[in-house]
């Protein structure tokens, strides 16, 4: 197995520590905006790549769109399920890879992935995919975390602190970037623009130890690191990050969280 490839075992293993059923929660704003911009109406086919637990499928299907959910992981997709269910939404949720879509060319009218497709280790390749399954004159939505936003400079520190990654690995916050959004789809019309998701808590210790519980990444350099002597280290580095970011005076959090809302329209 290859080290970028051993990165998607990795990455399974990760969504299914956290609790994204409360992530979800979270960022469901930023679905809700993904949805909006690609222009869903009733009656389009759409795929949600790396749908995790259905925000943005579920937006879609509230339009009345045939909707497709996918994912790397059995777990969110179990989630995801439940959770149209439970909203009375009909929504196909599958197990796949965004790199390599079971789907014929042009099969999609809207195709859109929130904080998702960035987390693909060959992100060329994952783009293409995208590309090759929405057709000509459709859109393609995608949201990522920036690299100088708090969720960024959050992954940055985490990386700075775990084993480093296998050659060839490009950092997911590089699909927050306007410059590789145009690389991956030359050719085609992007548009971006930068939106931000709020996060509230009682304090910034309630947030970390939250964190810890419930947030993948967290919770995944927590077991590497607890080990090591190492995370009171970058437990403090994450918590002076939060401080820094946060804009409440009253001792509790309230931190803004940029990412890349990107439009792509397949030639």
């Amino acid at each position: 197995m290859s080290g970028l490839e051993e990165i998607k075992t990795r990455q399974r293993h990760m969504w299914t520590i956290g609790d994204y059923e409360s992530i979800a929660e979270m960022i469901e704003d930023a679905s809700k905006q993904a949805v909006e911009h690609a222009g869903i109406e009733r009656g389009m086919k759409v795929l949600d790549v790396a749908t995790g637990t259905g925000n943005a499928a579920m937006a879609a299907a509230k339009r009345g769109a045939e909707v497709t959910g996918l994912d790397l992981t059995p777990k969110l997709i179990e989630i995801a399920g439940e959770r149209a269910r439970e909203a009375g939404v009909e929504i196909e949720f599958v197990e796949g890879d965004a790199e390599n879509l079971p789907y014929p060319d042009d099969s999609f009218d809207r195709v859109t992935s929130v904080f998702g497709v960035m987390f693909a280790p060959h992100q060329q390749r994952a783009a293409d995919e995208l590309r090759r399954v929405c057709r000509p004159g459709g859109r393609i939505v995608t949201c990522a975390w920036t690299p100088t936003g708090l969720n960024g400079r959050m992954f940055g520190l985490i990386g700075a602190n775990m084993p480093p990654p296998p050659e060839g690995f490009q950092p997911p916050v590089l699909w927050g970037t306007e410059e590789r959004i145009r690389e991956l789809f030359a050719g085609d019309e992007v548009e971006c623009s930068t939106l931000s998701v709020a996060f509230e808590d009682e304090s910034i210790e309630e947030w970390m130890d939250r964190n810890e519980r419930t947030l993948g990444p967290t919770v995944m350099a927590k077991e590497v690191l607890e080990a090591q002597g190492k995370w009171d280290s970058l437990r403090e580095q994450l918590a002076a990050l939060y401080s820094g970011a946060n804009t409440a005076t009253d001792g509790t959090m309230h931190v803004d969280a940029d990412y890349l809302l990107a439009v792509v329209t397949p030639g």
